[in-house]
């Protein structure tokens, strides 16, 4: 028999459990008056794991429609400015080695490929600085917006780094706060099942049966719901991507008005990379590594030397070890359960992809949310068609980084080379964009992930070589290409002389804040 859906268990917290709470509370406070309620329940034994400190611009959106502050968040969250990636000594390991992967599309993307032009008429200029105007806005350092720009708004597309801790705490207070959502602190000690195999309630030690109509799996690694209760299958993914392990360390700046990075920087090491965050009172640096390929202790030496060689000081027992498992689960929702987050599984941070993956998940979760138990699984097939898609895709792009690499001074390198660990799927790709840059309809779904302008910039990036057409250019279109190139370089000197560093922005975003919207 039927009903309503009314009542959302979300087990687990952190920073998934709380985007998902305050998404699912928001999308339902707006748009029904009562009848519904949001039960958070968290171990308060277990501590978030924090990896991941970088977002990209649908935070933006996903904060400002929960009804947070920009201001707020990023005084109470240690938050900064991030424009993109940079990514140095992953093409050819020597020291001038780097590209970038900007958030903001190339120029009128939506209409006309640049690609062909910067391949078939080279000026000097990098891909991606030829097209936008963001990594000449990164390399100096300056801010996506001014103080005058109003909360969310910015002069170029813009994402976050994050203090993890903090933001959990504080997306939790607006939760229960401003949302009403009923938050429990307390070990499930049982899962309990009704005759149909649905989860009716899930047993807890203080608070007895917490009983659910829909439950939301966001116990991390654990995935103590869709893993451990419905025993759902996990996919590794180590034959395509290595790395397995992270040693992460908080590295405090010299000066409290140190230069504050605008971009996420990734440098290539002998088995893996260095990520490194600049946050507003600390960095976060961390070096992800395949166990196969080098030792814990080479890759602890590793980061060291990165540190010390970037001017910081730390101690190397404040080093913490976080092995990883990539891959995913089979399948994300089963019956009345929809794992988010860890425990629907977890990719190295490369590109920022686990909280983009949260988002996007409450996100539909949120707009096609089941008013009915019958509505359920058909939404659940489609929300698993989706997110099989989306991950494999992600797969597939951050393999992409390694596997047009030049680097011969490693196996780690060499064995990304090999055909047999490329999906078949990115070959195919390849293959096509020998002859012809990405473009918008080489991709299953309207809405990606990663777009193909992300693969433009990564692929040129690392000296991809797409042949000329040998239809040649129309003139019409190199007009075209002159001019949006020349709009490009007047955009780079006006962000040049009218962009605040990144610093000074969020200084004075502490001393006046930023324009409500």
């Amino acid at each position: 028999m039927t009903h309503a859906i009314q009542s959302i268990v979300i087990v687990g917290g952190g920073t998934a459990g709380w985007i998902t709470a305050g998404t699912l509370a928001a999308k339902l406070k707006n748009e029904h008056a009562t009848g519904f309620t949001i039960t958070l329940v968290e171990s308060p034994d277990v501590k978030p794991i924090g990896v991941g400190e970088g977002t990209w611009p649908t935070m933006r959106r996903t904060l400002k429609a929960m009804g947070i502050g920009e201001t707020d968040f990023i005084q109470q969250c240690n938050v900064s400015f991030k424009q993109g990636a940079k990514f140095a000594k992953w093409v050819t390991g020597e020291e001038d080695d780097f590209y970038y992967h900007p958030l903001v599309l190339p120029q009128d993307f939506d209409r006309t490929n640049l690609a062909r032009h910067w391949a078939y008429a080279p000026s000097g200029q990098s891909f991606s600085q030829a097209v936008s105007p963001q990594e000449t806005v990164c390399e100096l350092g300056l801010a996506p917006k001014a103080i005058t720009t109003a909360e969310y708004a910015s002069i170029i597309n813009y994402a976050y780094h994050l203090d993890a801790g903090l933001f959990s705490a504080f997306l939790q207070q607006h939760c229960t706060d401003k949302l009403g959502v009923r938050h429990i602190l307390d070990n499930v000690s049982h899962i309990n099942s009704a005759l149909n195999g649905d989860i009716t309630s899930v047993s807890t030690a203080q608070n007895g049966d917490i009983k659910g109509d829909l439950f939301i799996d966001c116990t991390g690694f654990k995935s103590l719901l869709l893993g451990e209760h419905f025993k759902v299958g996990f996919k590794s993914c180590k034959d395509v991507l290595f790395v397995d392990q992270a040693l992460a360390i908080h590295v405090p700046y010299d000066d409290e008005n140190a230069p504050v990075a605008s971009h996420t920087i990734s440098t290539g090491q002998s088995a893996g990379w260095v990520w490194d965050i600049g946050l507003q009172n600390r960095r976060g640096v961390g070096h992800v590594y395949s166990s196969a390929h080098t030792s814990e202790e080479r890759a602890g030496e590793e980061l060291l030397h990165y540190i010390r060689q970037t001017g910081g000081s730390v101690n190397s027992a404040d080093i913490r070890k976080i092995p990883l498992n990539p891959g995913h689960r089979e399948k994300f929702w089963q019956r009345n359960c929809v794992a988010i987050g860890l425990s629907a599984g977890f990719l190295e941070p490369l590109e920022a992809s686990s909280l983009l993956l949260v988002e996007i998940s409450a996100s539909m979760i949120a707009e096609q949310f089941p008013a009915m138990r019958d509505a359920m699984d058909v939404i659940a097939k489609r929300f698993n068609r989706t997110f099989l898609y989306r991950w494999e895709r992600i797969i597939d792009f951050l393999k992409l980084h390694y596997m047009l690499t030049q680097r011969n001074d490693s196996d780690f390198w060499i064995d990304n080379r090999d055909p047999v660990t490329i999906p078949q799927s990115l070959q195919d790709h390849l293959t096509l964009w020998r002859y012809q840059p990405p473009w918008h309809n080489d991709f299953e779904d309207a809405v990606e992930v990663f777009p193909a302008a992300s693969y433009q910039y990564v692929l040129y990036g690392m000296g991809f070589y797409t042949q000329h057409s040998a239809l040649g250019l129309s003139d019409a279109y190199q007009q075209k290409a002159v001019s949006l190139r020349h709009k490009n370089s007047q955009q780079c000197e006006q962000m040049r002389r009218n962009l605040p560093t990144n610093r000074a922005l969020l200084n004075k975003i502490h001393q006046y804040g930023l324009q409500k919207v």
